[in-house]
Order: structure tokens, then C-alpha cells, then sequence
């Protein structure tokens, strides 16, 4: 449990750091505005409920093999689901990579910062 915790300290350090950053609030605009037309667009056209909708548009674009039980049934949901996956996965990998990496440097900080109380 506490593993989870100072995890969990990790990951919002690292995004709280990272929001000062110009490149970092553009890919979370642009992926927010990708996940939004994703949503809009499976509810439209597949008749999704709405969590589904933003559920299979989140999940998609994750590096993982979830299956969710969704899938496109339509040819024009298909084809969307196409340009969908190209343009949000990299949206989404930058920023995963932008979070990943802001994570090792809290964590090499938060080792300085107890090597120099250790000498202390």
C-alpha cells in the first residue's frame, strides 16, 4: 500500500511539474480535443452511451492490449477508427514519454535530496 501511495506521489509530482511546460499543455489540449471527437463520434455513429463512447476512445489510444469488448461495426467508424488511432497514439505516447521521463527525474531529486540528508 504504501508503494501504491509514494507511486502515486511520483506520477502527480511529475504531471505538476511538467503543466508549467508550453509543449506539455499542447498535447494535453490536442488529446483532450482528440478524446472528446472520439467520444462525440462513437456516440453519434455507433450509438455508444456516453462512457462507452469515452471509454473505448481512452482505452484505444493506450499502449495495451485491452480488449473492451467495443468495436467498430460501421464501414465510415471503421475508417474513422483509422485516422483516430494514427493521429492519438502519438499524441498520446508524447505525452506518456513527457510523464515517464518527468517521473525519473522526480525520482532521481527525491535521491539526491536523501543522500544529502543521510550525510547530514
Amino acid at each position: 500500500m504504501i508503494s501504491l501511495i509514494l507511486t502515486i506521489k511520483r506520477l502527480f509530482g511529475a504531471i505538476f511539474k511538467n503543466s508549467k511546460d508550453p509543449v506539455f499543455q499542447s498535447l494535453v489540449t490536442t488529446l483532450v480535443f482528440i478524446l472528446l471527437s472520439g467520444t462525440l463520434f462513437y456516440r453519434g455513429i455507433e450509438g455508444w452511451s456516453w462512457l462507452d463512447s469515452l471509454y473505448f476512445a481512452v482505452i484505444s489510444l493506450m499502449p495495451t492490449s485491452v480488449n473492451t469488448g467495443l468495436f467498430p461495426s460501421m464501414t465510415i467508424s471503421k475508417v474513422f477508427t483509422m485516422i483516430y488511432l494514427v493521429v492519438g497514439m502519438g499524441v498520446m505516447i508524447m505525452l506518456l514519454a513527457m510523464i515517464g521521463k518527468a517521473v525519473l527525474n522526480f525520482d532521481e531529486k527525491e535521491l539526491e535530496r536523501l543522500k544529502q540528508k543521510s550525510k547530514d
